[in-house]
Order: C-alpha cells, then structure tokens, then sequence
C-alpha cells in the first residue's frame, strides 16, 4: 500500500506591484511651464513695474501679481529682489548699453563717425527699449536712484569714458576745438539725446508738435554735433 506524501501548504501568492517610476523634474522647472519662457516672463513683469512705480516702490508681491504667479515662484527663480534686480540689469539694461558702446567702437578716431554712431545707437535703442529713458532718469540720475551705484562701478562707465578717450585724443591732433573740453562734450552728447528722448512727451504737449520725436531728436541732436565740432570753431 503506497502512502501519499503529505503536501505542506502554500499562501496564495499576490501578484507584484508595477514598480514605480520616479520621474524627477529638471532643475530650474515647474509643471506646465516652460522654463526659459517663463523666467523671461518674469524678467518682463519686473522690469514693467521697475519703470511704472521704480524700483524702491516695487515689492516682489507686486511683480507676481503683474506676471499671474505666486511671489514664491519669483523667489525660485531669482532668490530675492536684489538678486531679481540684478538679473535685469544684467539681462535687459547692460545688452542695450552694450550694444551702443559696439557702434560707437566700431567708428574708430573718425570723431563725426563716433558721434553719429552715438546719436543713432542711442535713438535706436530707445525705439527699440521705450523703458530705457524713464529707467535711466529715476534709477540712475536721480539722487538715490537704485541702480546708481551699480551703474558707477560696473558697464556703466565703460561708454562714457570711450568718448572721453577718443575726443581727447582727436583734440590733441588738432581735429577739436581747444576751447572744449572732451569730459562736458560728452555731457552735452547725452544730454542732447536721452534727456530729450526722456522728456518728449512734456515738449510734444507744450508746443503742441507731435512730431517731435525721436526721428527729429536726433537730426537735431546731429545738427548741433556737427557745428561744434567743427574744428575752427571757438
């Protein structure tokens, strides 16, 4: 008689769990976002409330709100407000002076070339940046301007110092009038272009002529230049 073997019994085995996929985000990211998209966007909301209320007056809650997000996600991307500030004068100021500085670089010791490649650079960026006067006198000068330090000790005098150099220079060859001197002349250059630009809407009002705009800023600006640097003039 053959015995059966007694069969030990076995739990009912489960079916395994799917495993999961953990799925981590780029850094710099946020869902339904595009990156790049977005902090350009926030750039944008900055620099918009930076020219309508300045600088001082802008709160982080502000830029947020101008931008449609949460203040928490400009302090992702940026840190804080010194830092966001800093971002935008990096990222949207210093390329405009930058590329001014390159024209005016570019014209070499021919002086009516520099100072025709200053006018027009400085007429183009404005079209270009309609922020860029407003920003220039509340921040930079003006007394207490938030961006005036910056503007001192970093690109800022890069541009005005070139200037300076190159009409020196033109004056000890003989091709500048002697009794001018180069530092105000570059005064006189910004102030017959920014200044103007900065302050059209005042004069298009009081004279009731729309048409003094940027186009007749700078033919102005060109008209004046140009006598005065003529070399014989005193």
């Amino acid at each position: 008689m053959k015995h059966s073997r007694p069969t030990t019994p076995t739990a009912t085995a489960k079916p395994a769990a799917p495993a999961r996929t953990l799925r981590r985000r780029a850094p710099g990211r946020r869902p339904g976002a595009d990156a790049v998209d977005l902090r350009e966007r926030l750039l944008d909301a900055a620099l918009a409330c930076f020219v309508a209320q300045g600088i001082g007056a802008t709160s982080l809650r502000d830029i947020a709100r101008r931008a449609g997000v949460t203040p928490a996600l400009l302090h992702y991307y940026f840190g804080d407000k010194l830092q966001l500030r800093q971002a935008v004068v990096a990222e949207r100021l210093w390329p405009v002076m930058a590329e001014v500085h390159a024209g005016v670089g570019g014209a070499g010791d021919d002086v009516a070339a520099m100072v025709a490649a200053f006018v027009a650079g400085i007429t183009r960026a404005v079209a270009a940046n309609p922020w860029l006067p407003t920003l220039w006198v509340r921040e930079i000068l003006c007394e207490g301007g938030a961006l005036r330090g910056m503007m001192l000790e970093q690109a800022g005098p890069l541009l005005p110092r070139l200037l300076m150099q190159r009409l020196s220079a033109a004056q000890q060859a003989g091709r500048l009038a002697p009794a001018l001197d180069p530092r105000l002349l570059v005064v006189s250059m910004v102030g017959l272009t920014m200044f103007p630009l900065a302050s059209a809407p005042i004069w298009q009002q009081l004279f009731g002529a729309g048409e003094l705009g940027a186009d007749a800023v700078q033919r102005h600006a060109m008209a004046v230049l140009t006598r005065v640097l003529e070399p014989e003039h005193e």
